[in-house]
C-alpha cells in the first residue's frame, strides 16, 4: 500500500514539475532570430509596396490602351501682351476761322475769332476744364489790364506747347458770331451755341483750330 502511495505522489509531482530556465546565452539566440525575421518581413512589404507605387505611377503615364502619354508641361508664364502703338486722338471740333463756323457732333455754329491785330492761334487744342462762369483778366477780351470780366460758359483749351485759348459766349456782342472777328484771340459764340458746346466737350477732347483763306488784314 506504501508503494502504491508513493508511485502516485511521484507521478502528480512529475506532473506539476516546472521546465527548467533557459540559459541566458539561449535567449539572446532566439531574440536574435525573431529580429532576423522581423526585418526580412519588413523589406519584403517594403518591397511590395514599390511595386504598386511603380505600377500605379505607369498607369498613370500611360492610356488604358497601354499608349504612353507625355508628362504634364511645366505652366509657362504668359507674356504680357504688347501695347498697341499709339493712335492719335480725332478732333472731336473744328474750327474755320475763315468760314467763321465750328462744327461739332454735327451742328456747325457760327463763332467770331481775333482781330487782325490779335490773331487766334491755329492748331489742335486739348479741352483742360471748363467753368460756366469765370473771369478773365481784362486784357484778355481787350478791355485793358485794369479790368477782369465775368465770362459764362467758359472752355479752356490748351496747346502742346502750353498756350492757353477759350470758347466763350459773346454775350456783350451776339450778332459778331459769323459775321466778323471781334475777340482778343479766343473764339467766341452766341450765349445760347457757347452752353451747348459746354454741356457736350469734356476734358480730353481736342478741338483742331485752321484758316482756310488768308487772315484778315
Amino acid at each position: 500500500m506504501s508503494d502504491d502511495l508513493t508511485d502516485l505522489l511521484h507521478q502528480v509531482a512529475d506532473r506539476h514539475r516546472v521546465a527548467p530556465p533557459v540559459p541566458a546565452r539561449e535567449i539572446r539566440r532566439l531574440a536574435e532570430r525573431r529580429g532576423r525575421r522581423r526585418r526580412a518581413a519588413y523589406a519584403g512589404g517594403a518591397a511590395a509596396v514599390a511595386l504598386a507605387l511603380a505600377g500605379g505611377l505607369a498607369v498613370a503615364f500611360t492610356g488604358h490602351d497601354g499608349a504612353r502619354l507625355a508628362p504634364p508641361a511645366a505652366a509657362s508664364a504668359s507674356a504680357p501682351p504688347r501695347p498697341s502703338p499709339p493712335q492719335q486722338q480725332r478732333a472731336t471740333a473744328t474750327v474755320d476761322l475763315t468760314q467763321h463756323e465750328l462744327a461739332l457732333a454735327g451742328r456747325r455754329l457760327p463763332v467770331s475769332g481775333g482781330t487782325a491785330q490779335h490773331p487766334t492761334p491755329t492748331g489742335r487744342m486739348t479741352v483742360v476744364a471748363k467753368y460756366p462762369e469765370r473771369r478773365l483778366p481784362g486784357a484778355t477780351v481787350g478791355l485793358g489790364k485794369e479790368y477782369d470780366v465775368a465770362m459764362r460758359w467758359v472752355v479752356e483749351l490748351r496747346a502742346a506747347d502750353g498756350t492757353t485759348n477759350y470758347l466763350v459766349a459773346l454775350t456783350y456782342n451776339e450778332q459778331a458770331p459769323g459775321e466778323r472777328d471781334v475777340t482778343h484771340g479766343w473764339i467766341g459764340l452766341r450765349s445760347a451755341d457757347a452752353k451747348w458746346c459746354y454741356q457736350l466737350l469734356e476734358p480730353g477732347d481736342v478741338v483742331r483750330i485752321d484758316r482756310t483763306g488768308p487772315a484778315p488784314g
